[in-house]
């Protein structure tokens, strides 16, 4: 056996006998000259590690800057209504206004009679004068001549009592020389007085006359006395102005 065979024999019996003794690889002569190995198959993956520590807080930065502004949203639902706001603070208490002038209704009435009848019938084509004042408050009727004058303009009632006594009785209203209505009535020999009344609405504007006009002179019946009274009457049914005010 020649000393490169018993090398490795001494070798190995050197380490059993002292195990602390190290060859470095480099050091140890090659046996064999064969090829490479196959390399090993890669390892699996390690366990997680532990969390690291936490980190000290940062300090307080000064704010960032304002960034743009962003693109308009999508208009929003048709017909759905958005929540009430806030109700606002009570506006300032306005002005005092000018006091307004009081309204008053426009008034228009009368009412007069005959006086006794001594001079004889009215006569034909005059206005029959009433001359015993019963109502002229406002002065629209002037008994002097027995005509009323319109000074506020609407329509009104006019209204006509004949006593009839002994003679037939017929009368007209007139209004600005027209005759408005007529009115009759005939006498049958009857031994007491009789009536004829009549009346009618008229529309008249300032400065219109009305009165009452004997139509024929046998006709002519009117008569008054202590007893029997004949009388002619008006009033306002209602004025054209919308804003009343007093009048003369």
């Amino acid at each position: 056996m020649n000393s490169f065979q018993l090398w490795p024999l001494s070798l190995f019996l050197s380490l059993l006998i002292n195990p602390s003794v190290q060859i470095e690889d480099n050091q140890i002569p090659s046996l064999c000259s064969g090829q490479p190995g196959i390399p090993g198959s890669p390892g699996g993956h390690g366990s997680p590690g532990q969390p690291g520590r936490d980190g000290r807080d940062g300090r307080d930065a000064a704010p960032g800057e304002k960034g743009a502004k962003g693109d308009v949203g999508e208009p929003g639902l048709s017909g759905v209504r958005g929540d009430r706001g806030d109700q606002g603070d009570p506006g300032v208490k306005g002005e005092r206004g000018q006091p307004g002038e009081c309204a008053v209704a426009p008034k228009s009435a009368f009412s007069a009679k005959l006086s006794e009848t001594k001079s004889g019938p009215p006569p034909v084509g005059e206005a029959v004068r009433f001359e015993t004042v019963l109502l002229n408050e406002q002065g629209h009727y002037d008994p002097e001549t027995g005509r009323f004058t319109c000074r506020v303009p609407g329509v009104y009632y006019f209204a006509v009592h004949a006593t009839v006594y002994r003679a037939s009785l017929q009368f007209d209203l007139m209004k600005n020389g027209h005759i408005e209505a007529s009115y009759f009535q005939y006498y049958g020999n009857w031994p007491k007085p009789a009536s004829l009344s009549g009346g009618s609405l008229l529309h008249l504007v300032p400065s219109d006359q009305v009165w009452i006009q004997m139509g024929l002179g046998e006709y002519n019946g009117f008569y008054s006395s202590q007893k029997t009274d004949s009388t002619f009457s008006g009033f306002l049914v209602y004025s054209d102005w919308k804003n009343s005010a007093v009048f003369a």
